[in-house]
């Protein structure tokens, strides 16, 4: 069975990958942890703010794969010799996908008592305009 979305127009050349990109989405969506915001930092600015209270600098991993920034969590098992009365702190790894848009720049990422900073830059589109010439009778 096949399904019918807005994409599978003839009109739309060439954006089969956007569905694609719109299924990663709203399948990273679902999972809520890390929380995190995002806010606008000046005119052309981004901040990506994750909550990663008890992760270390070398427990986290920032990496741009294709036009995706993946942010990645995972600390130590060294729970050997604890006993916990109550557990109530969650130190599961995670992974965290946000889907950039063409254009947007990585600028740096800083960790400050537990929030990681992530900064992005969405540099003004430049107008394109092209004649094409045509040939033939």
């Amino acid at each position: 069975m096949s399904r019918y979305t807005a994409f599978n127009s003839p009109l739309m050349l060439g954006f089969d990958h956007l569905e694609r990109l719109v299924d990663s989405v709203a399948k990273a969506s679902a999972d809520g942890y890390p929380p995190y915001n995002i806010e606008q930092i000046g005119e052309t600015g981004l901040r990506i703010t994750l909550a990663v209270a008890g992760f270390a600098r070398r427990d986290l991993d920032v990496q741009i794969e294709d036009n995706q920034l993946l942010i990645r969590g995972r600390q130590p098992d060294d729970d050997a010799g604890r006993v916990y009365l109550h557990r109530g702190i969650a130190g599961r790894q995670f992974q965290r996908k946000f889907v950039l848009a063409e254009g947007i720049e990585v600028g740096s990422a800083n960790l400050e008592n537990g929030l990681l900073h992530i900064d992005l830059a969405r540099p003004e589109p430049a107008f394109r305009a092209r004649t094409i010439q045509i040939t033939g009778e």
